[in-house]
């Protein structure tokens, strides 16, 4: 992670300066993701249901097992979108100075830092970008869990703005890569790009119906997956 940030640290450090640019810095960032992938051993593999539309905002969506999500979703979306994560992510060394400067930081723990979260990703979306969030909120503590419940932010942004959800399923990210400290293995790394379920004329009323019909999407293909 560390090694090609070093060496594109004059590029990352003006790229970062300005949100206008941003795109641009979003280039580098899956130029620095795909490094990291094939560096570390993984083949990334990806199919679409459908072609998203590289003109439209969406709310990006996946289920949460591994620290490579991060590199894996920049592997597998063109579209310029703006993480929403922890802050903890912050403190890694190197990774966490640019992480900070391009991402919406949240602290799980305050209500005034989930406020301000909404209100510059609603920034974000205004400008075009798409935003990117892990529904589950973190990595369920039980490895056995294929998706953890969902939570309500993504859901609401997507409803507030009238944007629709992109899902992905990855499927190889946890035995690839997990918290466990002696797991993984180089090897494929699959995900699956849903078709995107639209938003037009729902309100919040029907958050929770939106919530859950991603997130079965979402299982349903990891069931089938592991029946395979």
């Amino acid at each position: 992670m560390g090694v090609p940030i070093i060496i594109m640290f004059p590029i990352l450090l003006v790229l970062t300066s300005r949100e206008k640019w941003y795109p641009q810095f979003f280039i580098v960032a899956r130029f620095w993701a795909r490094i990291v992938l094939y560096g570390m051993g993984f083949m990334p593999r990806v199919r679409r249901e459908a072609q998203p539309d590289l003109n439209k905002s969406y709310m990006v969506v996946a289920n949460h097992t591994s620290m490579t999500d991060i590199m894996f979703m920049l592997h597998c979306v063109k579209h310029p979108f703006v993480f929403v994560g922890k802050k903890e992510l912050a403190k890694i060394p190197i990774f966490g100075f640019f992480y900070k400067r391009t991402c919406i930081l949240v602290d799980r723990n305050s209500q005034r830092s989930r406020k301000e979260v909404f209100d510059r990703a609603h920034a974000r979306l205004h400008d075009g970008t798409s935003i990117c969030i892990f529904p589950e909120g973190g990595v369920p503590d039980d490895q056995s869990v294929l998706v953890d419940q969902f939570k309500d932010g993504a859901f609401r942004l997507a409803i507030d703005h009238q944007i629709p959800i992109l899902p992905l399923t990855f499927f190889d990210n946890k035995k690839r890569f997990s918290y466990e400290f002696f797991s993984g293995s180089p090897g494929k790394m699959r995900a699956f790009i849903h078709k995107e379920i639209p938003t037009e004329g729902l309100a919040h009323e029907n958050k929770k119906d939106l919530k859950e019909k991603t997130r079965q999407i979402i299982l349903q293909a990891l069931e089938n997956d592991n029946k395979q």
